[in-house]
């Protein structure tokens, strides 16, 4: 098994209202069937639903295989050009969402001291507000040292919940850290890491022309509904071979 072989991902819907919401659950469930279809074990930590079936945000976890090998190259902004189900009169409309690769932390690699966390229960909601939960199982971390703050309300029960933020707290502490040591190093090291920058435009999903661009290798793909449902591994072997 590889060196990273469990990986915590975060999808957040950007600019677009719910069609950008939609889109970060579209992303989310061709991550997951593409997961699936390696047979790789997949985890939900955290997420924030919308009432119509997207997500604001998603945070889950993918292990068990290699990993980190074959998603690393997944971060970054992914862009989505489509006709809303939504739109009467059939305009285009473009839409982003955010992935984040965070490689889960061994546990000799970041050490969270209890007294170093702050940490606060309350009500899980769902979309519109309405609660899911009656009782405080929701949770928050917030790390002192930092300000990092994060949450898990996915599981019915505080402890779960309270693991869950734990392994999401502990994934951005150590890209913190790796964040703060790559920018001490020079341009050459920087560039082999640039997968690794949350900012960059990094792929294209044009759906009336039937094409997925990855911008960072000039690159088109077609047959975008198979790709949408997990077939990833054409554009992950061509990333792998060329970044």
């Amino acid at each position: 098994m590889s060196e990273q072989d469990s990986v915590i991902m975060e999808i957040r819907a950007g600019t677009g209202g719910q069609e950008a919401a939609l889109f970060a659950g579209n992303l989310f469930k061709m991550y997951s069937k593409y997961a699936a279809a390696l047979g790789w074990k997949q985890r939900v930590l955290d997420s924030h639903p919308t009432e119509l079936g997207g997500f604001k945000e998603i945070i889950f976890e993918v292990k068990d295989g290699d990993v980190f090998s074959k998603i690393k190259y997944e971060g970054g902004v992914h862009r989505v050009q489509r006709i809303p189900e939504t739109e009467k009169s059939g305009r285009i409309h473009t839409s982003t969402a955010t992935v984040a690769v965070l490689p889960k932390p061994k546990s000799t690699e970041i050490k969270i001291k209890p007294d170093e966390i702050k940490v606060d229960f309350y009500r899980a909601s769902g979309p519109g507000g309405q609660y899911v939960n009656t009782r405080d199982t929701a949770v928050r971390i917030t790390h002192l040292p930092t300000g990092l703050a994060v949450t898990s309300q996915t599981e019915r029960n505080q402890l779960q919940n309270k693991e869950n933020a734990l392994s999401i707290l502990a994934a951005r502490l150590l890209d913190k850290k790796e964040k703060e040591e790559q920018s001490k190093i020079g341009g050459e090291r920087k560039a082999q890491i640039g997968w690794a920058k949350r900012a960059e435009k990094i792929r294209t999903y044009n759906f009336p022309q039937d094409r997925v661009t990855d911008h960072r290798i000039k690159k088109s793909w077609h047959n975008i509904e198979e790709i949408m449902e997990g077939k990833l591994d054409k554009i992950v072997k061509a990333l792998q071979k060329n970044l």
